[in-house]
């Protein structure tokens, strides 16, 4: 199956994770515009896009930025809706990264919430229904996503999900090093 052809729905009891559309755009200014969120959000290697948006013409230009990297086949932005009420709550991307460094042929996953959502037992539900099929639908060996200290409930998730602590240093397209990213190998 082709990500890039056919984009995948998850679910689980608590949440669906589809492709974004332009009709997300009001709740995802909620998250993107959620202060205390911005700063669990992974914007390394985003050319200092910090993914903090005030205004809904702002929100669209990012979401029609993901419509052309889709296409492109650069990356895939999910919407989380919650389906108690059925409102977008947050984006999963993922992407297959080629490089240089260890994260080479790496599912690499950004996972942006409203920060009421911030909690391990949320992201475990959300980032479950869509792990395994990640490792097949981007061709990689492991997954890799960046949780900064201050997420103790996102680090919490992710050890629970069997992610560990990397000490390489993800290296950027002008060779930044980057880290505090957690990885998860295939079995």
């Amino acid at each position: 199956m082709d990500v890039y052809k056919n984009c995948p729905t998850f679910e689980n009891e608590h949440f669906l994770l589809r492709y974004i559309t332009e009709n997300d755009c009001t709740d995802l200014l909620k998250v993107y515009s959620d202060e205390k969120a911005v700063p669990f959000f992974n914007s390394d290697n985003c050319c200092g896009d910090n993914f903090y948006y005030t205004t809904e013409e702002r929100m669209l230009e990012a979401i029609k930025y993901w419509f052309f990297e889709y296409e492109r086949k650069g990356f895939v932005r999910w919407a989380v809706i919650d389906k108690t009420n059925n409102s977008t709550i947050g984006t999963v991307e993922l992407f297959h990264r080629k490089s240089k460094d260890y994260f080479t042929k790496c599912g690499l996953l950004r996972l942006d919430l409203r920060s009421d959502y911030e909690t391990s037992d949320r992201i475990i539900s959300i980032l479950s229904a869509i792990l395994m099929p990640t490792f097949k639908l981007f061709h990689c060996n492991k997954i890799a996503t960046k949780a900064v200290p201050e997420a103790k409930e996102r680090i919490s998730a992710l050890k629970t999900l069997g992610f560990t602590l990397s000490h390489e240093k993800l290296i950027g397209h002008d060779k930044t090093e980057y880290d505090n990213y957690y990885v998860l190998l295939k079995k």
